[in-house]
């Protein structure tokens, strides 16, 4: 069991706390199966996450009034474990100190050195600069706060305007919901980016977003509908866009059959469910040949047989997100 630890500082903003926290609670519901697995004692499966909470003090009042309870006592972390900070309010143009002790400040370090991740969200980047885990590092917040993250930390290469990154076992999220984002990442890091995608779905965020890439992508735009069918099968080409997804497996695996996969998701999408696969295929490439990729070495990576298709579909206009009413 992987466990979760949450420090909470002073003025912490809910939905920092709250966001991680829910995907990491949803994720350990999904894949223990609630009591249909098979896999622990009496029928249920294992859990995989445990989350607790440590503070320096005993009560938190949090930026938007509500008062917490945490342990004063920290948990014994395994390399294993993730520790995350969330954020908290934090001014614009302020150089003041983190509100995070220098003993707590050395067990982030300590915990980063034994081999464990490390995470924050918004302001609380700041703690991990603290505790000298972003020098030499790439690293991003809050977007009315990274000048300052900038200034108070100059070894630390500062990406601006993005969700969250990642470098080695530290990862930093912008502010507020992006929370969600960095914890749908780690999800899928360890368990796939279909368990990610399912445990989005349960959270209705219908869209897993990247960290370092534009948020315009296809899984974004496509996913404004209310169509559970059509979003099972989405997860399904989500996971797996680059291998050959005949459609009567998908309409197996969404249980319905191929004329009405088709018909649905072709209501709530404005695409087929190949038209769909397709468009990923291609953004992804497009990433590639950005990175500087051969059109060739891209088609080829992305699940094309051949450099033709790839090409074909760069010369067309891009399709736009159906907008037409979801289907059951």
């Amino acid at each position: 069991m992987t466990q979760i630890a949450f420090l909470l500082v002073p003025g912490v903003h809910l939905l920092d706390l709250a966001g991680p926290a829910q995907v990491f609670s949803a994720a350990d519901d999904l894949l223990a199966g609630g009591t249909g697995g098979a896999n622990g004692p009496g029928g249920v499966a294992p859990h995989r996450y445990r989350l607790t909470y440590v503070a320096e003090q005993d009560t938190i009042t949090t930026a938007q009034g509500l008062t917490l309870r945490a342990a004063t006592a920290w948990p014994a972390l395994r390399p294993a474990d993730i520790l995350v900070v969330p954020g908290w309010r934090w001014r614009a143009g302020a150089l003041h100190a983190p509100p995070v002790a220098a003993a707590t400040a050395r067990r982030l370090a300590a915990h980063h050195a034994r081999g464990g991740l490390v995470a924050s969200v918004c302001a609380g980047a700041f703690a991990l600069g603290h505790a000298g885990l972003l020098d030499g590092r790439r690293c991003t917040t809050h977007h009315e706060i990274q000048d300052d993250l900038a200034r108070r930390h100059p070894r630390a290469t500062i990406v601006p305007d993005v969700l969250y990154v990642t470098d080695g076992r530290v990862v930093t999220s912008a502010g507020i919901a992006s929370g969600i984002d960095l914890a749908l990442h780690l999800v899928a890091a360890r368990h796939g980016p279909g368990t990610a995608a399912r445990v989005a779905r349960s959270m209705v965020v219908y869209a897993r977003r990247n960290g370092d890439e534009p948020q315009v992508g296809a899984m974004l735009r496509h996913r404004a509908h209310l169509s559970d069918t059509v979003h099972r099968a989405q997860d399904l080409i989500d996971a797996r866009y680059t291998a050959p997804l005949p459609l009567a497996g998908l309409a197996a695996a969404t249980g319905v059959s191929e004329r009405t996969l088709t018909r649905r998701f072709t209501a709530a999408t404005g695409l087929t469910p190949l038209r769909y696969q397709q468009e990923l295929r291609l953004e992804h490439a497009e990433h590639l040949i950005g990175q500087g990729a051969t059109t060739d070495a891209a088609a080829r990576a992305v699940g094309f047989t051949d450099a033709r298709m790839l090409r074909r579909l760069r010369a067309q206009p891009r399709p736009t997100a159906g907008l037409r009413s979801p289907s059951g």
